[in-house]
């Protein structure tokens, strides 16, 4: 299993290839036409993340110690900022989650080039993932 560091370590590296801004979103943009489709049964309400302006869909599950995350939006920048959470978190334990170092995203530029309402999105995503993570550690003690 690579760790949370290892693969925001690869994710830095990865969008250092990028010159500017646009070549970036595209990466983006691509990291989210990449997801594997949200099962049509976990596009619900409860599913929904609060506080982003798009759709917004996270499922988590815990197998084996590991907590894995499947998502989805209605917008493909979004869908490609959750996809590059999924990456990051999925497959990991629990307390990493929730203890993760979240550097990468001002590392990569996120918090600066992304609009307000995309930055709260984008803090909103990583709150419901360590909401998650937060959950199952909490039922496995």
């Amino acid at each position: 299993m690579e760790s949370i560091v290892n693969k925001s370590e690869e994710l830095v590296d990865e969008f250092s290839f990028f010159e500017d801004w646009a070549d970036k979103y595209a990466h983006i943009i691509d990291l989210g036409k990449n997801m594997p489709p949200l099962e049509d049964h976990w596009k619900t309400p409860e599913h929904l993340i609060k506080g982003c302006q798009s759709n917004v869909w996270l499922h988590a599950e815990l197998k084996e110690g590991l907590v894995y995350y499947y998502a989805d939006s209605d917008a493909i920048i979004v869908k490609g900022l959750i996809g590059l959470l999924v990456r990051i978190f999925s497959g990991q334990p629990p307390a990493e989650i929730v203890h993760a170092d979240l550097s990468f995203m001002n590392q990569i530029g996120l918090q600066q080039h992304l609009s307000p309402t995309r930055s709260n999105g984008l803090a909103s995503m990583v709150k419901q993932i360590k909401m998650y993570a937060l959950a199952f550690q909490a039922n496995k003690s």
